[in-house]
């Protein structure tokens, strides 16, 4: 017998507001088919005014813990992957944890960008598997709105606002990969690579939030073999080969990426869960919010085999593979 983390409730929570790409044309030199051709993006959502990243994981958590079937006081932990925090402490995940009114537990975030929601899922899957908790809260939550230069037109189309949320639970399984929940993970990361993916402020250095700064087409090259590379080594540690996997679940950066490393990976897009058309990249919120939004598309069904995988500032990258 082996203890596993298995996902056993999924949410998600997006702002109000939808910015079309036309919006973009009236401010920026772009078109809604230069932004499509070049990432896939046709839309994202712009948190409100007062809308922060606690505020929208809290409403993504209650999704998750609704779907679950349990209540705030049933959770252990909260763990919080976020690179745009409320403030730069306390964390994202105690403000949730007294959102939701719990009162017993502990939380903490994880900063690891794009990447945030694979790192912290591989915790709660340690901390389950270890006996530390029995049942986690992990959350993906950004307002990356707040952080763009809104003169790069390079940069300001791409991103977008939005959280997801799943519920992991420990649970008996065999030691086999024919069980349910958390199979294999593998995180890599480089801080070589810091320059193509930043933001230019912080506490220690300007006192600032700063803005994001990115260099495309190098970050496009690393994406596509780190992603495809991870990818295999977590899928080869679960004992499968990528033909066992029923759905990929990637980052949602660019729909370019996106198929490169399904290709890679020998699947054809049908197999893969996009939302990027609609949500931009959300960064750390992008996986959960994929995951809850491909399960209520009725694509994402118990059982299944999912391959997650995502990079991000760092570089930090890394997958996870699951039975649904």
């Amino acid at each position: 017998m082996a203890v596993r983390a298995v996902i056993t409730g999924v949410g998600h929570y997006l702002p109000e507001r939808v910015v079309e790409n036309a919006e973009f044309e009236k401010t920026l030199d772009t078109t809604d088919e230069w932004i499509r051709t070049r990432s896939g993006i046709e839309r994202r959502h712009f948190a409100a005014e007062g809308e922060t990243t606690s505020t929208m994981g809290t409403a993504a958590a209650k999704a998750a813990l609704s779907d679950a079937g349990c209540a705030a006081d049933d959770i252990d932990a909260v763990i919080v992957a976020t690179s745009t925090p409320d403030l730069t402490f306390p964390s994202v995940a105690t403000m949730i944890q007294k959102e939701l009114g719990m009162v017993r537990g502990f939380g903490f975030d994880v900063q690891a960008v794009c990447a945030g929601f694979i790192y912290a899922l591989s915790n709660a899957n340690a901390q389950i598997v270890s006996g530390q908790a029995k049942r986690i809260l992990v959350i993906g939550a950004e307002t990356f709105s707040r952080i763009l230069d809104w003169t790069d037109r390079s940069t300001c189309v791409l991103f977008g606002d939005g959280a997801g949320a799943v519920v992991v639970e420990a649970q008996e399984g065999q030691g086999t990969s024919s069980d349910r929940g958390i199979l294999a993970v593998d995180l890599n990361s480089d801080g070589n690579y810091r320059d193509m993916l930043y933001v230019d402020g912080g506490v220690s250095t300007t006192g600032t939030a700063g803005k994001l700064r990115m260099q495309g087409n190098p970050l496009f090259r690393q994406a596509v073999q780190k992603l495809a590379s991870t990818a295999e080594l977590a899928i080869e540690r679960a004992g499968m080969v990528p033909a066992d996997v029923d759905w990929i679940v990637p980052h949602q950066a660019n729909i370019r990426i996106i198929e490169g490393t399904a290709k890679k990976l020998g699947h054809s897009m049908d197999k893969v869960v996009v939302t990027v058309q609609d949500h931009g990249n959300t960064s750390a919120a992008s996986i959960p919010l994929a995951m809850s939004v491909g399960r209520d598309r009725g694509q994402i069904k118990r059982g299944d085999v999912i391959v997650a995988e995502a990079i991000g500032g760092g570089l930090a990258w890394g997958a996870v593979v699951l039975r649904w």
